[in-house]
């Protein structure tokens, strides 16, 4: 089958940063699916494996965790799936990914794709629905009362997937303003047409902005960059006992000032599930079911952006440089290949 992978962590510019590979189609397990991947999307984690994994010696290390395709063959402890199925799906960090023809998954992960989306489109989904599900409802418990805050969220990085995703299912599922951030012209526009209520800069200091809005101390903050650097923004402006949640990686993070608030700090990392095989693994299916019924509703749409074309090294490799320019709005995505 034809895949692209790396062997060593390189800049994007280097040629030898993803190469095109030829591999045998892989073995799959018991609880598995073998999918004919026919549309990926490119995240951050892609970025960040491939800057920074070093696989074995003589291996080559798959990257790629969203996708679509059609099933091919299912494992023997598999329910609900058979082959022909179309299916969407985040995967795992820890097995070779979608940057290929064939890829085996773990069925309790995946899901049959919205019949109301092309390939592309629903590719862009699982990754940073699962994340901002994850966040919303497993972590923030967003649902929930808090004491004295008012009900509203702050977005951080709203333009990117995640913030696109989290802006779309606090609209469809609960009754929070959104107050989201952005400073370019068009990813201000972009969040809007998300569905946030508010648009603050970013680039300016955001506890002013969010007190200029009068609606009073915000019960939650859902960060998905540069977190450090808002830390201290985000202790003046949030609620009393309020809840925030984190997705980045920041150096170092020192929480102290939340403390006289008693605001609770929350990490999310989607490939939780997965990588420890939890019991509620399969809480990631159930989720991507809601997320494709919601699709087929019209209460959220695919956030794909921009597509780069079929899946090969040349164009993943745009698709890289893209990411880590910082400068992309919503999801990319490439399908067939070539």
């Amino acid at each position: 089958m034809k895949a692209v992978g790396f062997n060593r962590p390189l800049p994007i510019d280097h040629p030898e940063a993803l190469v095109d590979l030829e591999l045998p189609d892989p073995e799959y397990g018991q609880h598995d699916l073998l999918v004919d991947v026919q549309a990926i999307a490119v995240n951050p984690v892609d970025t960040k494996v491939r800057a920074s994994a070093t696989p074995a010696e003589g291996n080559w290390r798959i990257p790629g965790w969203d996708a679509a395709g059609k099933v091919v063959a299912v494992g023997a402890a598999v329910r609900g799936f058979q082959p022909g199925d179309r299916v969407f799906y985040a995967g795992a960090l820890d097995r070779p990914g979608s940057y290929a023809q064939r890829q085996a998954v773990d069925a309790r992960i995946a899901a049959h794709a919205p019949a109301s989306l092309g390939d592309e489109d629903a590719a862009a989904l699982p990754l940073t629905a699962l994340t901002a599900w994850e966040t919303l409802f497993d972590r923030l418990k967003v649902a929930e009362l808090v004491a004295g805050g008012t009900r509203a969220i702050v977005i951080l990085g709203a333009a990117g997937g995640v913030g696109s995703m989290a802006i779309q299912l606090v609209r469809a599922l609960t009754d929070l303003t959104v107050i989201a951030t952005a400073s370019r012209p068009e990813s201000v526009a972009w969040v809007r047409q998300m569905g946030a209520h508010h648009v603050i800069d970013h680039r300016k200091p955001l506890a002013p902005q969010v007190e200029a809005l009068g609606l009073g101390a915000p019960a939650f903050v859902f960060s998905t960059n540069q977190t450090q650097d808002c830390l201290a923004d985000i202790a003046r402006f949030i609620a009393p006992q309020g809840r925030m949640a984190l997705i980045d990686d920041p150096q170092g993070l020192d929480i102290m000032p939340l403390k006289s608030k008693s605001v609770s700090v929350h990490w999310e990392f989607m490939f939780t599930r997965p990588l420890f095989c939890t019991a509620d693994i399969a809480r990631q299916q159930e989720i991507l079911q809601q997320v494709a019924q919601l699709a087929k509703q019209g209460k959220i749409v695919s956030t794909r952006r921009q597509s780069l074309g079929a899946i090969n090294a040349a164009n993943l490799r745009k698709a890289h440089a893209l990411l880590e320019s910082g400068q992309s709005i919503g999801k990319v995505t490439l399908a067939g290949f070539a």
